[in-house]
């Protein structure tokens, strides 16, 4: 049996889970109303709670919630230790949704690799990546991990980071000098390839992971306009960027969405469009269970809808990079495809300087990272 306070707890957060209100956000508000909790209470609560959504199909629905997340850590412990005892037909049809087979066929590697915790991915600022490795300890190189060298290649601002410590406590984070950013994320901001002087746009800002990168690579010259419909996400952006002491950028909240923010002409555009969010199962397994092909079919509306208006504003010649960090074809190739068909002056572009790819899949098990689809356009000069 487990720490029954971490099962209490466990239990307490899964019955508090709602439509409106998932697991992760339950989880945040239970920890932060308990700040008095160690770091190792806090990782093993939120440990069980996501075992429980990994390996809900294997738990018995009439036993008492602590019982089944007992059961959860138990399965989630011994897969560890020998993941390819549980057979693959077993994963594919328990570990994930039934509708999901109608949109993707996830390789065996990636369903193996949902069912592991996942891994913390750093981004340093440019240059200094040796010297934050040094002074973090605990941390890798992609190539460590990496199926794809020319991928691995491609993150040359990417960290793993193995250790224990709280990451926002330590000086390199609180001057600037790196941000907690998924690998395949950083690799969105690597396809864009910003220069010096440019105007870029992240059209979908968020609180400006992205954005930040894009910045970050044009050396703090030009310009990167950040848009958002979350006027308190763009708040978030503001302080990020000032930690960094990232100057070059100008908010743009977009509320209506019948009307673009700004009539600026850019060089590149980047529309991280909101998704259904598949990619993000192995760091969030209780979305598995939440989300549906209704979910798919109104967000492809939205991702085409997006492509549309923002095109526009692309200058002769500027690049036009589209991601979704999910994996089902509606939100993916059909969504690109269709774009490419209804919009003749746009050419497919390669993803990254090493393929001629227009449209490219970044698997889960190819990085140890969240899955992520980007595709590249260039409007014909």
């Amino acid at each position: 049996m487990f720490d029954p306070s971490t099962l209490n707890r466990a239990a307490h957060i899964i019955r508090g889970v709602t439509p409106r209100l998932p697991a992760d956000a339950v989880l945040r508000l239970e920890l932060a109303a308990n700040r008095n909790l160690s770091a190792a209470a806090r990782s093993a609560v939120a440990r069980a709670v996501f075992s429980y959504y990994r390996w809900l199909k294997w738990l018995r629905t009439h036993e008492s919630i602590q019982l089944q997340v007992n059961d959860a850590l138990d399965r989630q412990a011994r897969y560890e230790r020998e993941p390819l005892t549980t057979k693959i037909e077993a994963l594919a049809s328990r570990a994930v949704p039934d509708w999901l087979s109608g949109e993707v066929v996830l390789p065996p590697e990636t369903l193996r690799l949902m069912q592991l915790e996942p891994v913390l991915w750093i981004r340093t600022r440019p240059g200094m990546r040796t010297q934050l490795g040094q002074e973090l300890n605990d941390c890798e190189l992609p190539a460590a991990w990496s199926q794809d060298a020319a991928l691995a290649a491609e993150a040359k601002h990417a960290l793993r980071y193995n250790g224990r410590r709280d990451l926002f406590t330590t000086g390199a984070f609180q001057r600037g000098a790196f941000e907690i950013q998924d690998i395949a994320s950083q690799l969105v901001g690597h396809a864009c390839a910003p220069r010096p002087g440019e105007t870029w746009w992240d059209a979908c800002a968020g609180e400006g992971g992205k954005s930040l990168h894009l910045a970050d690579q044009m050396a703090n010259r030009g310009t990167v306009w950040a848009s958002d419909r979350s006027l308190r996400r763009l708040e978030q952006l503001k302080r990020r960027f000032a930690r960094a002491q990232l100057f070059n950028t100008r908010i743009a909240p977009w509320e209506n969405a019948e009307s673009l923010p700004t009539q600026t002409l850019f060089d590149g555009i980047l529309i991280d469009a909101p998704c259904s969010g598949v990619g993000t199962w192995q760091r969030n397994p209780h979305a598995r269970w939440t989300t549906t092909p209704r979910d798919v079919a109104e967000l492809a509306a939205v991702q085409a809808r997006l492509l549309d208006q923002v095109s526009a504003q692309l200058k002769p010649g500027g690049r036009l990079i589209y991601a979704v960090c999910t994996l089902t074809r509606s939100e993916t190739s059909a969504i690109a495809d269709a774009f490419t068909q209804n919009h003749p002056d746009m050419i497919p572009d390669p993803v990254f300087a090493h393929s001629p790819s227009a449209q490219v899949f970044l698997w889960p098990h190819e990085l140890r990272s969240n899955g992520m689809f980007i595709a590249a356009w260039r409007r014909q000069a």
